[in-house]
C-alpha cells in the first residue's frame, strides 16, 4: 500500500537524539534526504513535491537545536559536525533506506558533505545547494568571502524582539534583498519557522531564524581535501547573487568533486527560491 503524496510531521529517533522530519512521496520510492540550514524549511514544498512526483519518497528534517528536533541549548551545544554528519546516516537507517540521495543547503550543506566522506555506505547522490568546502570562519585564500559591504548593512541592524512573531518576520522580509532573496518568501518562510519553534527562549527563536549554532559548534577537522574521494553523482546549485556564500564557492566545489554539475543559477541569492524548485527538481532527479 502507498502512502499519500504529503503526510505529517513527525520527530523519530537516531543516533541518540530526536529528529523533526516531514516526509513526502511514497515509502517504498527511493529516498532523498534533505538536512535542513538550519530547518527544514530551507527545502520549499513546491521543491519537495515535484520531487515526490517523480518517483521519490522525500524526507526533510531539522538539524539540531531547531526546528521539531531535539533542543537544549543552542549557545552551548555539545555535540560537532560529525555528529551533525551521524545524524544524517543514522536516520538513512532508522527509515529503512538503504541509501538515500543527500542534499544540504547553506550549512547543511556542509554537514551533507561531512556525511558523504564518514559515511560513504548511507548515501548514492549528493546535491549541494549555496554552501562552501569548508567551514564557518576565515576562508581559504583561493574562496570568495561573504560580501563585506552587504555583511555590515545586515549585521548593523537592531535584532528584533525574538518572542514577536510580527517583528521576526517583517525582519526577514528587510533583510531578504541584500540576500539576493525574495522579501515576501522570506517572511512568510520565518513566520512559519517561528510558529515551529518549540519554546518562548529568544535564544532558541534565534537559532531557528539564523542557524547562530553554527557558529559554536567544532567543525574540524577540514574535510576540503578530501573531495577528490567522493564517488557519487552531486549537483552543486548555487546563485549567483549569493553575498553569503559568493558563487565561486560552488564553482571551487564542483570542480573539486569528481564529475559533479554545476548549476548556477542567476537570479537567486542564499535561499532557494519557489520559482527555481522546477529547475532543480529535473537535475537532482537526473542524478
Amino acid at each position: 500500500m502507498t502512502r499519500p503524496l504529503r503526510f505529517d510531521m513527525t520527530a523519530v529517533r537516531a543516533n541518540g537524539v530526536d529528529l523533526g522530519i516531514e516526509s513526502f512521496g511514497r515509502e517504498d520510492d527511493p529516498l532523498v534526504l534533505l538536512i535542513g540550514g538550519t530547518t527544514m524549511l530551507s527545502w520549499p514544498d513546491a521543491l519537495c513535491e515535484l520531487l515526490a512526483a517523480g518517483r521519490r519518497r522525500v524526507v526533510r528534517y531539522d538539524l539540531r537545536d531547531c526546528g521539531a528536533s531535539t533542543t537544549l541549548d543552542p549557545e552551548n551545544p555539545e555535540y560537532d559536525l560529525r555528529d551533525l554528519a551521524a545524524d544524517a546516516a543514522a536516520l538513512v537507517e532508522v527509515l529503512g533506506a538503504g541509501t538515500a540521495h543527500l542534499g544540504g543547503v547553506g550549512v547543511g550543506g556542509m554537514v551533507a558533505q561531512v556525511a558523504t566522506l564518514e559515511h560513504p555506505e548511507a548515501f548514492s547522490a549528493l546535491t549541494l545547494v549555496g554552501t562552501r568546502p569548508v567551514a564557518p570562519g576565515p576562508v581559504d585564500e583561493d574562496l570568495p568571502d561573504h560580501d563585506p559591504a552587504v555583511m555590515a548593512a545586515l549585521f548593523s541592524r537592531p535584532l528584533p524582539e525574538w518572542t514577536d512573531r510580527d517583528a521576526v518576520a517583517a525582519f526577514a522580509a528587510e533583510g531578504a534583498e541584500p540576500m539576493g532573496n525574495d522579501p515576501e518568501q522570506a517572511q512568510a518562510t520565518a513566520a512559519r519557522i517561528w510558529d515551529r519553534t518549540p519554546s518562548s527562549d529568544p535564544a532558541v527563536h534565534q537559532a531557528n531564524q539564523l542557524g547562530m549554532v553554527f557558529s559554536r559548534i567544532d567543525c574540524a577537522p577540514r574535510w576540503r581535501e578530501r573531495l577528490g574521494e567522493l564517488d557519487v553523482p552531486t549537483l552543486v546549485v548555487h546563485g549567483r547573487a549569493d553575498p553569503f556564500f559568493p558563487v565561486g564557492n560552488g564553482e571551487a566545489l564542483a570542480v573539486e568533486i569528481p564529475a559533479a554539475r554545476l548549476l548556477v543559477l542567476d537570479d537567486m541569492g542564499t535561499a532557494l527560491r519557489y520559482a527555481a524548485a522546477g529547475q532543480i527538481a529535473a537535475a537532482m532527479l537526473a542524478l
